[in-house]
């Protein structure tokens, strides 16, 4: 017997699962998120300094979210994310639907490709090559949390 790709090992699973396939899809997005937003003191890549950069993530179903060349922080200003806004977006995707994910600070370019001699951050790029494995983490938490 010729061993299934991985795709097509969770495409028979969740057929036989209802909303199983929309369930993996919106959980594995929110992670994406997650991945995207962690800060290198958490693990991540995101450099958080005043939370501007990350608190300008903006979500969409129709469009990614241009950048804002007017976009900058305030002098001695915090910023805090919340994440409700792209957790709305994300619930209320349909299957099928892409959710486009995008930085809108006026510097977002410059952290993840880098400038002025700095090194890129890399941290949409290093979240969006996880999408196959983040989609196995679920498919399996999903599993085992249904008890299958």
């Amino acid at each position: 017997m010729m061993a299934q790709s991985f795709e097509a090992q969770v495409a028979a699973w969740t057929k036989k699962v209802r909303g199983a396939n929309e369930a993996i899809f919106k959980q594995s997005v929110q992670e994406l998120v997650s991945i995207a937003q962690a800060a290198r003191g958490e693990g991540g890549r995101l450099r958080v300094d005043t939370g501007f950069l990350r608190s300008s993530l903006m979500a969409s179903t129709s469009h990614i979210p241009p950048i804002n060349k007017s976009a900058k922080p305030e002098p001695g200003q915090k910023y805090a994310y919340s994440g409700a806004e792209i957790t709305a977006v994300i619930a209320g995707a349909e299957l099928g639907d892409t959710i486009f994910l995008g930085y809108t600070a006026a510097y977002a370019a410059h952290r993840e490709f880098g400038a002025r001699g700095q090194a890129p951050d890399a941290f949409v790029r290093t979240a969006a090559q996880q999408w196959p494995q983040v989609v196995a983490r679920v498919t399996a938490e999903l599993k085992t949390r249904l008890g299958l």
